[in-house]
């Protein structure tokens, strides 16, 4: 039997949320044990050769990505939420969305000056996300050393606003 690939994994549901996308579901990846395991290992073999102290996920998938990554490497996590979901005292950023803006925290001691970090997430696809969580971690004087996705939409040319990081996906949708 042939080994599956990532994105043999994923679902591609047509005209969702409008007519002309193409929605690829990565649910499905976490609903197999085998699709799942291949992709945390894609991340981990990514990260083989980085140097970092800390995981960084935003909600929720890249706590679901992120999470186990820094559990094999023996790594702490740091989550990133929507505002206002965060106990202790937070630093925020405002982002734009398609419509809109939205606010993503972390906890102000979450990164000591001068930690190495690495961002785990499900996908890239504009990147203003990412983008965000990098001038957090930034602010608070970490240095992001790798950002991982598990899928990218290359379409809505999201590494563009991620210049200058070293970015890696495991699996590249040419479309939006």
């Amino acid at each position: 039997m042939k080994k599956k690939k990532l994105e043999d994994y994923v679902v591609s549901i047509p005209d969702f949320p409008e007519k002309g996308i193409i929605f690829r579901d990565i649910t499905s990846i976490l609903q197999d044990a085998d699709g799942l395991a291949l992709s945390i290992d894609m991340i981990l073999k990514e990260l083989e050769d980085v140097d970092f102290d800390v995981v960084v996920g935003p909600e929720s998938r890249g706590f679901i990505f992120g999470m186990p990554v820094a559990y094999a490497l023996h790594k702490s996590f740091i989550p990133v939420r929507k505002k206002g979901k965060l106990p202790r005292e937070t630093v925020e950023m405002e982002y734009s969305l398609e419509y809109g803006t939205a606010t993503i925290e972390m906890h102000k001691d979450a990164i000591v000056p001068g930690q190495k970090v690495v961002i785990v997430d499900d996908l890239i696809a504009t990147g203003g996300t990412i983008e965000a969580i990098i001038k957090l971690i930034e602010s608070l004087g970490g240095e992001v050393v790798k950002i991982c996705f598990i899928m990218e939409l290359a379409g809505l040319e999201g590494r563009k606003r991620l210049e200058g990081y070293d970015v890696s996906s495991a699996i590249t949708y040419e479309g939006k």
